[in-house]
């Protein structure tokens, strides 16, 4: 389980929660997805080769890194779970002002 945090004018922090059952693995991710933390959720991410999904219940605020990690993550095969609405139209933006979509 990955936990990170900042000291910047709060704490910028993010959680990951594996679980397992069979053939797929879920990271349940909780708190902040963003600049910060990107390189360690992709790390935690990459590590694991049977990772199939994302599951976004608890993410408390993405900024525009984090949305574009997250895309990028989606167009690798992950499935988004429990992905707010404003944060899947904010993927579909980037990928039609970036010539993706």
């Amino acid at each position: 389980m990955l936990q990170e945090s900042q000291g910047y004018q709060g704490e910028m922090t993010i959680r990951i929660e594996k679980t397992s059952d069979g053939g797929r693995t879920v990271f349940r991710v909780s708190g902040r997805i963003g600049a910060g933390n990107i390189e360690g959720l992709r790390t935690e991410i990459k590590g694991k080769k049977a990772v199939t999904a994302l599951d976004l219940e608890y993410v408390t605020l993405v900024d525009a890194e984090g949305v574009r990690f997250l895309s990028s993550c989606q167009a690798e095969g992950l499935e988004l779970l429990h992905c707010s609405p404003y944060i899947r139209e904010w993927m579909a933006r980037e990928r039609e002002s970036s010539g993706d979509g």
